[in-house]
């Protein structure tokens, strides 16, 4: 296995793994006007953005700190921020928010250039010349120590927590053994399993910190004036063979692998520590795996036993099936064949070693299968009301 991906030197920070050119709306109004652009650019993409508006107080804040993360993530190069002009997160706000990262960014509202047509024009002209000065970018060897992993697992079934999990966890400990750094979400999915992450924990501090984030979730259900399981598990995760959350929750963590917690971090909070890190996230997938990407994280890995074909505006997603027949169901959308642990008796840790190996040749630019099929999906997590 390779010691090295080569990948795009950043001004400040890690490097990238893909060389973006990103088209981000400040606000769900200026979403469309922001695809058209990307759309027009080869080589851009865009992340369309539902929310930016109406938004107050720590929910309006949080908002701003993800679109700027992601606008800051290593595999971005320069940023085009679209705004309409009369929004709760302005686009000025996110330029000054991601140039300190040393990336260009441009940013301009939909109202001052003077509509639809006139700004899809100017965003045109943006993207093509930050584009054009991308492609002459080379890639570079890097160690591994400066990857960081994002692991997720959705549409799971009863064999999640038996082959595709603990696959993930296999090479999240290679690539903290190497110096990486790997990231563990999903609070309502740790919920029953928290005491195994706090018995591994690097201090007291930080074990304190995963029961709590654990409480904190469960306190908030509880005070909206509902049954998590009435979410969690979902109707496909029980068709799969998933019994209760607490059975869910042991196999989700099987992702973090056997490393110590080094430290817990808030949802879209960049890691300080190398090592596992849990990240305090939703349970939804795409909310998570934005979270984790505005937190830095260049590649994620995906678990799935039902199916899912998600991907990432930003970054490439290793989709891992949990059993061969998914896939071979599903073929265009998977990547690796975590199954083998039981259909041809391989080892965890050989399928594991493999999940890596893939990784790092993703990191290099091989297009994971969500990238070929051109998916982006992107969400932000809500934590207030609209007013």
């Amino acid at each position: 296995m390779s010691d090295v991906f080569f990948g795009f030197r950043r001004a400040k920070g890690l490097p990238g793994v893909r060389n973006h050119v990103l088209v981000l709306p400040s606000v769900v109004c200026s979403t469309d006007v922001a695809r058209q652009v990307a759309d027009a650019v080869p080589g851009a993409v865009c992340a369309e953005n539902q929310v930016g508006c109406s938004q107050i107080g720590a929910d309006r804040d949080l908002t701003a700190q993800v679109l700027a993360g992601i606008g800051a993530n290593p595999n971005v190069w320069g940023v085009v921020v679209i705004g309409l002009g009369c929004e709760a997160v302005p686009s000025g706000e996110l330029q000054e928010a991601i140039a300190p990262w040393g990336k260009p960014v441009r940013a301009f509202d939909i109202q001052d250039v003077g509509g639809t047509r006139k700004s899809v024009a100017l965003g045109v002209e943006y993207a093509r010349q930050m584009v054009a000065e991308a492609a002459q970018q080379p890639r570079e060897p890097f160690p591994l120590s400066d990857l960081v992993l994002a692991t997720e697992c959705g549409g799971s079934d009863a064999w999640s927590g038996v082959t595709g999990n603990p696959v993930i966890g296999a090479a999240a400990d290679l690539l903290v053994e190497a110096g990486g750094t790997v990231i563990l979400a999903e609070t309502t999915e740790l919920i029953g399993a928290e005491h195994v992450l706090a018995a591994r924990a690097c201090s007291p501090e930080v074990a304190e910190q995963v029961l709590a984030t654990v409480r904190r979730m469960e306190q908030r259900v509880i005070d909206y004036g509902a049954d998590i399981r009435g979410g969690n598990p979902t109707p496909g995760n029980m068709v799969g063979g998933i019994t209760t959350l607490e059975e869910k929750s042991l196999g989700c963590v099987h992702k973090g692998g056997t490393s110590v917690v080094q430290e817990v971090v808030g949802y879209g909070e960049r890691p300080t520590r190398t090592g596992l890190v849990v990240m305090d996230t939703p349970g939804q997938d795409i909310e998570q795996i934005t979270g984790m990407l505005a937190g830095g994280a260049q590649v994620v890995v995906f678990s799935t036993g039902r199916g899912s074909p998600v991907g990432s505006s930003v970054a490439p997603v290793v989709k891992t099936a949990t059993t061969t027949a998914l896939f071979e169901r599903m073929p265009d959308d998977m990547d690796l064949d975590a199954g083998g642990v039981i259909s041809r008796g391989e080892s965890v840790d050989a399928v594991g070693a493999r999940l890596l190996e893939r990784v790092i040749r993703v990191a290099s630019g091989e297009l994971t299968c969500a990238e070929r099929n051109g998916h982006r999906e992107f969400a932000i997590h809500r934590i207030g009301p609209t007013v």
